[in-house]
């Protein structure tokens, strides 16, 4: 009887089993976005190389080294010239601005004038002089101009937002570079939101900075240039303002408003002589002692000053008759133009630059922490390595807008980038203190209160937002904005219109319309936006706190909750704009073959019409076309 065996599984080891644990395990590895990447380099090992060839790699590195020098030199100039075209654009518009006092008491109102300002000037040290100026011509009380310093905070990280927008072309490399250059706007919009509230309530700066003016006895000196001596022959050469007439249109000085911003003498001599001088009235004279009637004519002694034209400028616009709107449109063009194709060149060379041993190199120094427990002092030295690099470049945006293309690049991580930001600020402000120390006598306290305001401002946001880890609010709200612009780099876009224009201009509006309209219209916005961000927390960290409807928005419709929408309708939008260049440059191209056809039919016709052999093969030929149409349509 045979026995029944249990049946055998068969196993051939040529023909392994794929089971779904090991296709799981196969899979690669999603990478962080977020990680810096690797640097590879692909060329020739230095061990590997000869004597020429060593010799021939450092000349070329040496070659490099020197291009970038130049290109960041042109880079900086190009934002001064950037400053200066911006101010003739918008220079007398941002006097007038600052001449509404009424308007500027409003908090609000300040807050938005000082960000729109900055916008117009591009230079917080030129809107922030100009508040000095009327500081300390007794037109705004320190109280009234320590909100309009929070506005010029703000406005002055337009510029390396900008800087972020030539990045676009890569997708991992913008997101990292308009995270690093957005990090910085985040922490003036909320040092702004906690600091503003509590500046109205208390009079926090304003109280802390009048102590400090009163009790030390500082005595003027002169601000440092630094950066300025190197960059001076050049921008000097292209454009000279006069930035009294901005201040003077400010102040309401009648003669400054028909000036033109544009210098054109620069070495000039004023006289004062002591004069007799005819007034209206005795109570227009200087003094009763120095004050004498004769007939119907009042006279007194008056100190008149006469200024000499010595030395006129050798700038390239110095003769030239145009508006200064005009030569502001000029300089606006081409320095937009020369800064983006440095900022180009600048990436291109550090990409070249940066790579193997070189880019391990650098980036061990910049992203590097202390061994434990020290590593939490990395940040602050950051901090002051950005206060430095400010003070001696003398203007944050620079030095921000220089930082941003190593963002996205990968050679300074968003982490580093932000106490390097912070730096910054400190720095620009510590050059508005020398600067506000150079100021005559009678202004010295109130320029240096102001300039003391900003510099506190700017502590306490730190103190803030960067001690604590968990209080590095910032980083997280750049880099979600930094995915959802590397996903829709049109967002980018919408980004820096909403934020530096349209919502500066609803919180001007409101503000203008009455404290009543404003909390009627502003409060239910900021509860509904707080219940939207509470609820999206909720959402990642505790779903299960909430109703089953809340878990997720998609009980809304698509376009509530996701851009998708809006970016198939940008896609469109631009596939038609592609479309209509494509169609018209098709259109162009076939009017040029036609009109070759055309002329090719001509230079046949005449030579058949030369031939009488051809042409009656020609018609032979027609004939014979014309009989073989007959017979298809006579078989259909």
């Amino acid at each position: 009887m045979d026995t029944l065996h249990p049946p055998q599984v068969r196993t051939d080891m040529s023909h392994p089993a794929h089971s779904t644990a090991a296709l799981i395990v196969d899979e690669p590895e999603e990478t962080d976005p977020w990680d810096l990447p690797e640097l590879k380099d692909a060329g020739v090992p230095w061990s590997a190389l000869d004597t020429k060839g060593k010799v021939l790699r450092v000349l070329i590195s040496v070659g490099k080294l020197i291009l970038l020098l130049g290109f960041l030199y042109m880079f900086v100039c190009s934002l001064d010239i950037l400053s200066s075209a911006f101010q003739l654009v918008g220079g007398k518009t941002a006097g007038d601005i600052f001449q509404d006092n009424e308007i500027l008491s409003n908090p609000l109102a300040g807050l938005v004038i000082g960000v729109l300002v900055t916008l117009l000037v591009q230079s917080s040290s030129t809107s922030s002089s100009i508040v000095v100026s009327m500081v300390s011509s007794g037109l705004l009380t320190v109280q009234v101009a320590v909100p309009i310093i929070m506005g010029t905070n703000i406005g002055t990280s337009v510029t390396n937002t900008l800087v972020a927008m030539t990045q676009a072309g890569e997708r991992n490399t913008f997101r990292r570079a308009f995270a690093g250059a957005t990090v910085h706007d985040f922490f003036n919009w909320l040092s702004v939101l906690v600091l503003l509230p509590l500046e109205v309530a208390s009079g926090y700066l304003f109280v802390v900075t009048k102590l400090i003016t009163d009790s030390f006895e500082i005595q003027s000196g002169e601000a440092p240039d630094l950066l300025n001596v190197i960059t001076d022959p050049l921008t000097e050469s292209i454009i000279e303002l006069d930035a009294s007439v901005i201040s003077g249109i400010a102040t309401d000085d009648p003669e400054a408003k028909n000036k033109s911003l544009i210098k054109r003498w620069c070495q000039t001599f004023t006289n004062t002589t002591l004069m007799n001088v005819t007034v209206p009235g005795p109570e227009n004279c200087t003094s009763p002692s120095l004050c004498w009637v004769d007939g119907n004519y009042t006279f007194t002694l008056k100190n008149v000053s006469q200024t000499y034209n010595i030395k006129k400028c050798t700038h390239l616009f110095v003769d030239v008759n145009l508006s200064d709107m005009a030569v502001g449109l000029i300089l606006l063009a081409l320095s937009l133009l020369v800064l983006c194709s440095c900022l180009i060149l600048i990436v291109k060379l550090l990409n070249s630059m940066l790579k193997g041993q070189v880019a391990v190199v650098i980036k061990k120094v910049l992203n590097t922490n202390f061994p434990f427990p020290f590593g939490w002092v990395t940040g602050y030295i950051a901090i002051l390595v950005g206060a430095g690099m400010t003070f001696i470049v003398q203007s944050s945006s620079v030095f921000t807008s220089a930082i941003t293309p190593l963002v996205g690049i990968g050679v300074i991580s968003i982490e580093r980038a932000y106490p390097l930001c912070l730096g910054s600020n400190i720095g620009t402000t510590t050059t508005a203190i020398l600067a506000a120390m150079a100021s005559p006598g009678e202004t010295l306290a109130d320029a240096l209160q102001i300039a003391l305001v900003h510099f506190l401002f700017n502590i306490s946001g730190i103190i803030l937002w960067y001690p604590i880890p968990f209080t590095r609010v910032p980083i997280r709200l750049a880099k979600g904005l930094g995915n959802i612009t590397g996903k829709y780099r049109w967002f980018a876009v919408v980004y820096i219109i909403c934020c530096f224009f349209v919502l500066p201009l609803l919180i001007f509006a409101l503000s203008l319309a009455g404290w009543k309209v404003l909390v009627g219209v502003g409060v239910p916005l900021l509860i509904m936006l707080i219940i939207i961000i509470v609820i999206n927390i909720l959402q990642k960290r505790k779903p299960g706190w909430l109703p089953a409807v809340l878990r997720s928005w998609d009980f809304l419709p698509l376009w509530a909750h996701s851009l998708a929408p809006c970016d198939k309708a940008v896609g469109v939008l631009i596939a038609k704009c592609c479309c209509c260049c494509k169609c018209c440059q098709a259109a162009s191209d076939d009017q040029e073959d036609r009109a070759e056809q055309l002329e090719n039919n001509k230079t046949t016709h005449t030579a058949v019409y030369d031939n009488h052999a051809m042409s009656v093969e020609n018609e032979a030929e027609d004939g014979m076309k014309i009989e073989l149409n007959i017979l298809k349509m006579t078989t259909l």
